[in-house]
Parts: C-alpha cells; sequence; structure tokens
C-alpha cells in the first residue's frame, strides 16, 4: 500500500505539530462525554413508529410481496 502523498500547507501543519507548536484547547473531556451520549442516543430504540402505505404508493409487486410475508 503506497504512502498517501501531503502538499505544503500539510506538511507545514505536520511539522509545526511536531515541534510542539500545538496546545489543547481544553474541554475535551466533557466534549467526549457530550458526544458519547449523543452516538448512544442515536442507537437506542425505545420508540415504536407505524407507517401505513396503499399498495399503489409502494408499487403492486411490493404489496403483494408484504402481503404474502407479513
Amino acid at each position: 500500500m503506497r504512502s498517501p502523498t501531503i502538499d505544503a500547507d500539510e506538511n507545514e501543519l505536520l511539522e509545526s505539530v511536531e515541534r510542539g507548536e500545538w496546545k489543547s484547547a481544553g474541554g475535551g473531556k466533557r466534549e467526549r462525554g457530550r458526544f458519547s451520549r449523543y452516538a448512544k442516543a442515536t442507537f437506542r430504540k425505545d420508540r415504536r413508529l407505524n407507517i401505513r402505505l396503499s399498495s399503489e404508493s409502494v408499487g403492486m409487486r411490493c404489496g403483494r410481496r408484504w402481503r404474502r410475508t407479513g
């Protein structure tokens, strides 16, 4: 696998980081906690939703298949 090539701007940023010219903005722990809660809520399945569609809306072929299997 080839290593990715970087342009001059990216190289300048990389060298700056390696020289230690950057520091954390703070609040990282709080932000991680907040986004962790968002991620957990995304996958929570605590509500149900029923949708009724006419067979004409979804096409006759799909409608017959749903009636047959459901």
